[in-house]
């Protein structure tokens, strides 16, 4: 294997249904393969700015994408989220639960932001939780074992906001069309793994092939 460290590149957004059905393979996918390659979570900020607005103005796609998301990956959809986008009034905006997402991945010594993607995605959608209110992440921060006080005086500054505004501009720059999208970087160099939602088996299978193709040159 070559020595340059392999990194996957875990393209998302907190608010997209087919991240959300993505999110557990990736979680598998970095347990699996951690002694390998590590795995980087990049929010791509899809609802945010003029876009963001009341939930009502997308509800009746997402409930039909929810529907279909849960028919293909198995994802939970709860009765708590039903309502809320019955309810209409629910702020969307990608760039709270993205900012807590640049939070986690300073405050973490353990890497797990495949994990609390997951996590931040379980809450909205399984659960029907604000992600616009900080007591999300304070209950989020608490059960990852982090100081809930420190991870929302970190959440609620400038300095977070800017650096995940700047991930969203790297985002845009890679060049990425739609979430999920999986990216295998290897020095200067990337290979595109996925675009869209691929059960775990394909997924692995295609990540061992780019592995094999890294690994060929240097033999």
């Amino acid at each position: 294997m070559a020595t340059d460290r392999l990194e996957l590149l875990y393209i998302f957004d907190p608010l997209c249904g087919w991240c959300y059905g993505t999110s557990p393979v990736i979680e598998r996918l970095a347990d699996e393969f951690a002694d390998r390659v590590s795995v980087t979570v990049l929010s791509g900020g899809m609802i945010t700015g003029e876009e963001a607005g009341p939930i009502r103005q997308m509800w009746p796609y997402i409930q039909q994408a929810s529907q279909q998301v849960a028919g293909v990956t198995g994802a939970e959809f709860g009765a708590a989220f039903q309502e809320l986008g019955e309810a209409g009034a629910y702020h969307l905006d990608s760039e709270p639960p993205s900012r807590a997402l640049t939070v986690f991945k300073q405050l973490d010594p353990l890497e797990r932001e495949a994990a609390f993607a997951h996590a931040l995605q379980r809450a909205h959608f399984a659960e029907g939780q604000d992600l616009n209110d900080p007591a999300t992440y304070a209950a989020l921060a608490r059960a990852f074992s982090l100081d809930a006080d420190e991870f929302l005086r970190w959440w609620d500054n400038d300095a977070s906001r800017q650096a995940t505004q700047h991930e969203f501009d790297v985002v845009q720059r890679l060049g990425v069309q739609g979430f999920p999208t999986l990216v295998l970087a290897h020095g200067s160099q990337g290979y595109v793994l996925a675009r869209g939602y691929q059960p775990y088996e394909q997924l692995k299978a295609g990540l061992e092939e780019l592995l094999r193709t890294i690994d060929a040159p240097s033999r």
